[in-house]
């Protein structure tokens, strides 16, 4: 529809000598047409005339391979023939169909999952990873090259916090697992709250002492980072795998400790950065409206987050040359990146910065109250939560027979999907029952959607390809609607990343494919029309599995 909008926009400003924009909106069911647009209502008090003369006077100016009418107030009708939307979709149809190069030239950064190297995988890194991939997908389809780094946390208070317990711990290096670790964490964590209620620092001040001995270069401390890095990475790499995640660098923060230092000092020296009595640095942001300064060092000289994530900044906007930077991270940190993008903001660091954060993961608690995901209240570690959905996978698809790697994409497609079904800024509610189902809108049916489409072409081969007049695409044209949709849909969702549209579009698309099997039959059909319902199913074959593609959803072989 977007040459006929320019066509209405043209016409308004020839007849009337305004520009106004020229929005069009689905027509009911129980009224005739297929859009409307209201332009007429709107050029009603600068032109002087009734809403109604001047729809009709517009519509005289349109081209005839539409009909119109003038409806209500002053409503401008549009429908629009199958055949001449299956002329447009055959027009624009090309192998990147949906895509275009509107970011060509231009790099953005995707950093995700942003693992925590001190503790097991926890779904609580579920959402950044899907998000952050799904922003990759969604930037490249919009033309942009895109690098994909996971930040580990390997440095700051987690290190020292691990530190800290494993020696007290007794345990061996040489057989403790990702679990041990992540026990320890969780306890120091416990131990150390309740020494500072009790007014004591011991433990504080040892995780402290290992910090500073990791970033002096100690041997014993960066043996201990080294061996505790190997063992979490091996164990994120095998959840990543399962989830069919992966990124082109893993620059920890422990990468940009000395950059960050050095920066600190840096604008320290020319007076953006003030040194507090205490030794420590903070950067004032009272003119970006943000009364709470950036605290950018500790007073005994140890790095922060803020240090690491300037260091990382600077590194990504000038060594990778980066035009935008994108950061999937939950909801709690929106201060935090408030506060450091108006830094970069003020060191005068020219790039587009992007929180893409999200709600929590819920569950169903044993009250039937929706509550967060915790590890007291039920499935915590990613590992978990992946080897249920491929047991519940197998139970609902017993008769499929179906490969291991069918079960791991359809219960993955399923985990993943379920992040997109609302928008990413609410919570989404882990509820296995409408997750796994294969109706409604889940990952599995948008999925066995794709799989029915494929298995319809493999049986009807032969017709593929095969001429077919003047059919007129009368009972495809609802799908054709939908087809055509797809690239508008797809640069639409590059600014704000909104991938749960994504996925929205990709549920109706199958259920209109589902409504037009029951009015369209192709099997049956006789050869000419079979062939024109054919090239209908292979294009929204290919554009379904394209926008879940941009999802990270995998399409099985078999459901």
């Amino acid at each position: 529809m977007d040459s006929l909008k320019t066509k209405i926009i043209e016409i308004v400003k020839r007849l009337y000598g305004v520009e106004v924009p020229v929005e069009f909106s689905a027509v009911p069911a129980d009224i005739d047409g297929d859009y409307s647009c209201n332009v007429a209502m709107r050029l009603a008090k600068a032109a002087g005339k009734a809403p109604r003369e001047i729809a009709a006077e517009i519509i005289a100016e349109l081209p005839s391979e539409y009909s119109y009418a003038v409806a209500g107030p002053g409503f401008i009708n549009i429908t629009v023939s199958g055949q001449a939307l299956f002329g447009q979709l055959k027009e624009a149809w090309n192998e990147d169909y949906g895509y275009n190069d509107s970011g060509a030239g231009r790099i953005a950064v995707s950093e995700f999952p942003s693992t925590n190297m001190a503790k097991p995988y926890s779904v609580g890194h579920l959402r950044p990873g899907t998000q952050g991939w799904a922003a990759k997908r969604i930037l490249e389809a919009n033309g942009w090259k895109v690098i994909t780094d996971n930040h580990l946390g390997d440095a700051g208070t987690p290190f020292g916090i691990w530190a800290t317990g494993f020696k007290l711990s007794g345990l061996d290096i040489d057989t403790v697992t990702i679990y041990d670790l992540g026990e320890i964490y969780i306890k120091m964590k416990t131990d150390m709250k309740a020494e500072e209620a009790a007014g004591k620092h011991e433990l504080a001040d040892a995780a402290q002492d290992w910090l500073l001995r990791l970033e002096a270069g100690e041997a014993e401390a960066v043996e201990l980072s080294e061996r505790f890095n190997k063992i979490s990475l091996d164990h994120i790499h095998s959840v990543m795998k399962r989830m069919n995640l992966s990124t082109d660098y893993e620059l920890g923060e422990s990468f940009f400790v000395e950059r960050g230092k050095a920066l600190v000092q840096k604008y320290l020296n020319e007076g953006v950065f003030v040194k507090n009595p205490d030794g420590s640095v903070i950067c004032p942001l009272d003119e970006f409206g943000i009364e709470v300064p950036m605290l950018m060092l500790k007073s005994n000289g140890a790095a922060l987050y803020a240090t690491t994530d300037l260091g990382c900044l600077d590194y990504r906007l000038h060594e990778w040359k980066a035009d935008r930077l994108v950061y999937a991270v939950g909801a709690e940190q929106k201060f935090y990146f408030e506060q450091l993008f108006a830094v970069a903001k003020k060191l005068g660091w020219k790039a587009e910065l992007q929180h893409v954060w999200f709600g929590t993961i819920d569950q169903v608690g044993p009250d039937g109250k929706r509550e967060k995901m915790s590890s007291r209240k039920g499935v915590v570690l990613l590992e978990a939560m992946l080897d249920d959905a491929e047991k519940r996978v197998r139970e609902n698809f017993s008769d499929a027979e179906l490969s291991d790697e069918d079960v791991r994409k359809i219960s993955t497609g399923a985990i993943k999907y379920s992040d997109f079904i609302g928008d990413r800024k609410t919570g989404i509610l882990y509820d296995p029952a409408k997750i796994f189902a294969l109706t409604g809108q889940s990952g599995p049916f948008c999925q066995y959607a794709c799989v029915r489409m494929r298995r319809i072409l493999e049986k009807n081969a032969d017709f593929a390809g095969a001429e077919f007049g003047d059919y007129d695409f009368a009972a495809e044209k609802a799908v054709l609607q939908k087809l055509l949709d797809f690239p508008a849909l797809v640069a639409g969702v590059a600014d704000n990343l909104e991938a749960h549209r994504i996925a929205g579009y990709c549920f109706e698309l199958a259920q209109e494919m589902n409504r037009y099997y029951e009015n369209a039959p192709i099997s049956t059909a006789e050869d000419s029309v079979r062939a024109a319902r054919l090239w209908l199913v292979e294009k929204a074959a290919a554009v379904l599995e394209r926008g879940l593609d941009l999802l990270g959803v995998e399409i099985p072989e078999k459901m």
